[in-house]
């Protein structure tokens, strides 16, 4: 009779234990999903990021090469005009004397 319930008793146990074991296999199974799918998903939230601060960082040095230009070309022009400057005063000056 101790024999049948310990058997019994040994044999619920085992139950007990498979099933548990399958319930930790199925949540690790679930958890380890759900970690691949969230790396996936940083991963591209990272890829996503770098481009787009590569794609501002683009912008920015192209918006500041064309600052760079127009200031270049300004520079020129109000280099031209410093050059000429004096010879329009001389223009200005002979007109000044011609009419005396």
């Amino acid at each position: 009779m101790i024999l049948i319930i310990g058997l019994s008793l040994s044999f619920i146990a085992i139950g007990v234990l498979y099933y548990l074991n399958n319930q930790l296999k199925k949540r690790l199974e679930n958890n380890n999903r759900a970690l691949l799918a969230l790396q996936k998903e940083f991963t591209q939230y990272q890829v996503s990021e770098k481009r787009s601060y590569e794609k501002e960082t683009a912008k920015r040095e192209i918006r500041f090469d064309n600052v760079a230009r127009s200031i270049k070309k300004n520079e020129d022009a109000i280099s031209g005009i410093n050059k000429r400057i004096p010879e329009e005063i001389k223009k200005c000056i002979k007109h000044i004397e011609l009419g005396k």
